[in-house]
């Protein structure tokens, strides 16, 4: 593999972090799972045979960092709320903005692996072309438009069950 680490890097530092965060790691312990992942990454490079899957090798690796980290914790879900006082909200929203997400999670954890993959590197990762998205999760090209649409249907279907 011809690419070094340090472009990689700057290529999927917002998806590799976007990762524990969608654990809902809080920020010391997000942190320590982006620094895992790059680390695993570093020791694995030269082993990396299909460098156009990097993405989805990186989203696997912090993934299992992240549930490594919430077993450790005891499914301990931490949630970073500084924020400057003038906009901090009041406890009815923190109430309901933090069950909408509960109700999203749980709904997006139903889908199956494809489906969570594909919509995390969408998401986090928007910048990515299809062609690119394809090869991290190792997906026709053809396929991730109408893929992503039943997922997306899937995960609204499953949140109107829910709420």
């Amino acid at each position: 593999m011809h690419t070094s680490l340090d472009t990689l890097v700057t290529q999927y530092r917002r998806l590799v972090w976007s990762v524990p965060r969608a654990f809902r790691l809080g920020h010391a312990d997000a942190a320590d799972v982006y620094q895992c992942t790059w680390l695993s990454l570093a020791e694995h490079l030269s082993r990396i045979r299909e460098p156009e899957r990097i993405a989805g090798w990186l989203v696997t690796t912090a993934s299992r960092h992240s549930l490594r980290v919430l077993e450790l914790r005891g499914r301990e879900i931490l949630v970073d709320r500084w924020e400057p006082v003038s906009t901090d909200p009041g406890p009815e929203e923190i109430v309901v903005t933090t069950e909408r997400h509960l109700l999203l999670w749980r709904a997006f954890a139903t889908l199956d692996e494809r489906c969570r993959r594909l919509l995390r590197i969408a998401a986090y990762a928007p910048e990515l072309s299809y062609l690119q998205i394809a090869r991290a999760i190792g997906m026709r090209l053809s396929n991730i438009g109408s893929t992503r649409g039943r997922c997306l249907t899937a995960l609204r279907r499953r949140l109107g069950a829910v709420s």
